[in-house]
């Protein structure tokens, strides 16, 4: 399914014996594994809720880890308000992870609510979506990441595609919508 596109655009392009930058290789490297593994889902999983469910669940997953590597990389300190930690998630985090930086924009009026815009998207190099899966969110892990990565510092939040480029639109647009302050859980018996 992705593999035919996937091996098009990577024949396409000659290697003529430069060094190459050795990010951009490994991002191509990781973009043609994640591309492997959607695939695989798609043969896994009938429809394209249960894909973009499992893609979200292993986000979520991976989030609740990276954030622990994000945290020890940057020395970030905890953030104020929901404002600084999407500019923090923006500017900091996906910069950190996938070598690129979404804008933060669209706040609704009670500031519990944003997107981030992307005009890159380092997962969908070299995809075309199949015809036959109009409803799959390719990208769907990034929503679970950060869904899993805020949790992790008490933040509850809901991830959604809203725009996607792989489906013809414009831009890419993942919007952020605070739900709640966690409390700091104690372990049975810690306290």
């Amino acid at each position: 399914m992705f593999s035919g596109t996937l091996q098009t655009e990577m024949s396409s392009r000659q290697y003529q014996g430069r060094p190459q930058d050795s990010r951009k290789v490994s991002g191509e490297l990781f973009s043609l594994t994640y591309g492997a593994l959607v695939a695989q889902l798609v043969r896994d999983y009938e429809n394209d809720a249960d894909i973009n469910t499992n893609l979200d669940k292993m986000g979520y997953n991976i989030g609740v880890r990276l954030i622990e590597d994000f945290l020890a990389r940057t020395q970030q300190e905890r953030c104020h308000d929901l404002k600084e930690t999407a500019d923090v998630l923006a500017k900091v985090g996906f910069k950190t992870f996938l070598g690129i930086v979404p804008i933060v924009a669209n706040w609704n009026q009670k500031g519990d609510e944003f997107s981030l815009i992307l005009d890159q998207n380092p997962l969908t190099d070299f995809v075309e979506l199949p015809e036959d899966h109009p409803n799959l969110l390719y990208s769907n892990v990034i929503c679970g990441v950060i869904r899993g990565a805020l949790e992790m510092v008490q933040l509850e939040v809901e991830v959604r595609f809203i725009q996607d480029t792989l489906k013809g639109d414009d831009t890419t647009e993942i919007r952020v919508k605070f739900i709640k302050k966690l409390e700091d859980a104690v372990p049975a018996g810690d306290d």
